[in-house]
């Protein structure tokens, strides 16, 4: 970024856009005032590249607008440019929020997934059910979290002995479920 000629220069375009209302040199504006603009946007976007893109953009709307080009024009550069980034920011709020449904749709199960799923749970109920009750609670309870501790208190087993109950109950789930349908 070119750096500009400072608040001199800016005080002197705005006395250029009053005193020429029919003529503005827009380059001159640009000059005086675009690196702050884009410092504004970049402020809100935290995005200096695209800041810049749309400061451009800013001074191209302002170009455009006779209305905008009178006293108060770097009231409306400024107005102008929170616009713009805060807009960039619902652009891409919502374009992220579209991302992540096509990705929930991408992975969301089939009906055959779903299936396959069901089986694969009753065939975990059937083996929990061949086994030792003690040994399924202990399963079960596990595997919604449960720590060693509270393993111990819900099953009223002490806690250094919790590791080997639960190894234990691993492999005769193992062996029940490989009896009963093969190695998968």
């Amino acid at each position: 970024m070119r750096r500009c000629r400072g608040v001199n220069a800016s005080r002197e375009a705005l006395a250029e856009i009053g005193s020429n209302a029919g003529h503005v040199d827009v380059e001159t504006i640009f000059l005086a005032h675009y690196e702050r603009i884009a410092r504004v946007i970049a402020r809100v976007l935290r995005d200096p590249s695209r800041a810049e893109e749309l400061a451009v953009e800013v001074f191209l709307k302002w170009s455009r607008n006779p209305a905008a080009q009178g006293e108060n024009a770097q009231a409306w550069l400024y107005r102008v440019a929170v616009r713009a980034g805060l807009d960039e920011l619902r652009r891409e709020t919502r374009r992220t929020q579209r991302e992540r449904v096509v990705r929930f749709f991408r992975h969301s199960p089939t009906p055959e997934d779903i299936r396959a799923s069901k089986e694969d749970q009753e065939k975990v109920r059937a083996v929990l059910a061949a086994i030792q009750p003690r040994q399924a609670e202990l399963l079960v309870l596990r595997s919604h979290g449960l720590s060693y501790d509270e393993l111990a208190g819900a099953l009223d087993l002490k806690p250094a002995s919790i590791g080997t109950f639960l190894s234990r109950a691993e492999q005769t789930f193992r062996k029940e479920y490989i009896k009963r349908y093969g190695q998968q």
